[in-house]
């Protein structure tokens, strides 16, 4: 039985509560609904007391999963949306993110963002805000783009005594699957190369992977080589082996699916142009979303999001075709 991205959190939640009694599970509506996006179906009912709803209030929950970890528990924050986690800012970047610099006392929490674009669902349910919790000494972001890193990154993130910002793409959620979980996993702040090439460097993260995989495969057809890197965590972000690809190939290509100004892609960029400028054949580039608001129109938001089309053409002119 195919295993999608979503089972892969749900199992990964379930494991983490029986192995673990501090751990438990706090959000809008992930009781006996099973949460927005069923991330918690069955979970309330298999661990009685320990899935519990929340108030409307991402503020209160940030703030109660900072006490908790304090005295011990290991929180899993659900919300519903990515884009609500502002409302408990403070309590993330000023609480959770200090905590331990200010104490010594750890603060082993994670908050889990359904981030990033769908169709249709506009500017307050599409934002990927990986590179605003990035920009926070002392939270740890991971950006799993498979079903097997989203598995084994999640149980990782429960093990670690740092908070954890979760960032689990909306759009994988059902788009893909795998055929088992894994058992064995890479560490958490290792990139990984996805794709082995010679001819140039993607650096890509959560859904725009799959773009990028995409591409490589039309080039492959055209005879060239890309090597794609997915970053899977972007904070810690995995720079070595970032630079090891681009001393393999001398051209750089980063996607996100962010907005372009700072963020993600601009972090990778400029790191490689200040501590491997001499292994580049060809200037840096980034690729990211139109520098407006997520529209709602299913054609608008295709436009405004780097796709396989849009990545290809990039590719294309970095090397020159």
């Amino acid at each position: 039985m195919s295993i999608t991205y979503l089972d892969a959190i749900r199992e990964a939640q379930a494991r983490a509560l029986a192995e673990d009694p501090r751990v438990f599970i706090y959000g809008q509506d992930i009781g006996a609904f099973g949460g927005a996006f069923k991330a918690t179906k069955g979970l309330a009912q298999r661990f009685p007391g320990r899935v519990l709803d929340s108030p409307i209030s991402e503020d209160a929950m940030i703030g109660m999963a900072v006490g908790a970890s304090v005295e011990g528990m290991r929180p899993i924050i659900e919300m519903q949306f990515a884009d609500f986690s502002t409302a408990g800012f403070n309590q993330i970047v000023n609480q959770a993110a200090t905590l331990h610099w200010r104490t010594n006392v750890p603060c082993p929490m994670i908050v889990r963002l359904p981030c990033g674009g769908t169709s249709g669902s506009g500017p307050f349910h599409s934002q990927s805000l990986e590179t605003i919790y990035a920009h926070y000494p002392g939270l740890v972001v991971l950006t799993p783009a498979t079903v097997e890193d989203a598995y084994s990154m999640l149980l990782g993130a429960v093990a670690l005594d740092d908070p954890v910002i979760f960032c689990e793409h909306k759009y994988l959620y059902y788009h893909l699957k795998a055929e088992q979980l894994p058992t064995e996993a890479t560490p958490i702040g290792k990139a990984r190369i996805a794709r082995p090439g010679r001819d140039m460097t993607v650096v890509a993260y959560s859904a725009m992977l799959h773009e990028a995989l995409a591409v490589a495969q039309e080039l492959a057809a055209e005879g060239t080589e890309i090597e794609v890197v997915d970053l899977r965590s972007v904070k810690p972000l995995d720079t070595d082996t970032v630079m090891a690809s681009v001393a393999r190939t001398g051209r750089l290509l980063c996607v996100g699916e962010a907005w372009p100004w700072g963020g993600v892609t601009a972090e990778v960029v400029a790191r490689v142009a200040s501590e491997g400028f001499g292994l580049l054949d060809a200037p840096p580039r980034r690729l990211n979303a139109k520098d407006t608001p997520v529209p709602y129109h299913p054609n608008l938001w295709a436009a405004h999001r780097p796709t396989a089309r849009s990545i290809a053409a990039a590719a294309r002119d970095l090397l020159g075709l």
